[in-house]
């Protein structure tokens, strides 16, 4: 699940208008507020109604509600690039997520992403990527995982009980690992500067 700055400053729009007014705002008052086209609103209500934030019931002026009640809060704990540690950041810093992302029981945690190799999974380099803490991992899962060489995010394989790490990135080899410690799960990306 991806939700853009852009995207997320429309949801935050819309929350608060329908907390100070009791009803939600018209295309024509999102426009008016961002000072883009009706158009453009529309595009960005469709977008989080298609990402699950938001509800549209056609046919009716202000339709719009939310899904997605609240957001919660998690830590940025550093940057993960392919074949570099996580870089600790010294004062963690606190980031909001939906709860979508977050609804399992668990502990969540947030990195930034350096580099191009998940790339063809739309993982961007400077993208947030909000992780699940766990040991674990099942054939296909996008993992957080740390070898001899460090810390990488790639996605996870286990065939035949031979087990390796797959880049999503054509230009990239698979990394077939001395020693390997999953240390979470990918959950959703909140992509920056969008």
């Amino acid at each position: 699940m991806v939700i853009t700055p852009k995207q997320k400053q429309v949801l935050d729009f819309i929350k608060i208008f329908v907390k100070d007014n009791g009803y939600s705002p018209s295309l024509h008052e999102i426009a008016r507020h961002f000072r883009k086209s009706v158009s453009t609103a529309q595009h960005f209500v469709e977008e989080l109604e298609t990402r699950g934030f938001l509800q549209k019931t056609d046919n009716i002026a202000r339709g719009i509600s939310t899904t997605i009640r609240q957001f919660g809060r998690i830590f940025k704990l550093g940057v993960i690039a392919a074949g570099i540690p996580i870089e600790p950041i010294e004062n963690p810093e606190p980031i909001d997520v939906p709860l979508s992302m977050i609804s399992r029981k668990g502990d969540y945690y947030a990195l930034e992403v350096l580099g191009t190799s998940m790339k063809d999974d739309n993982i961007l380099d400077g993208d947030i990527i909000v992780v699940r803490h766990q040991k674990t991992a099942e054939d296909g899962d996008r993992v957080v995982a740390v070898t001899e060489k460090g810390a990488t995010l790639k996605v996870y394989r286990n065939r035949n009980g031979k087990v390796y790490l797959e880049p999503r990135n054509k230009s990239i080899i698979n990394i077939y690992p001395k020693e390997l410690e999953i240390r979470g799960k990918f959950c959703g990306l909140i992509r920056r500067g969008d």
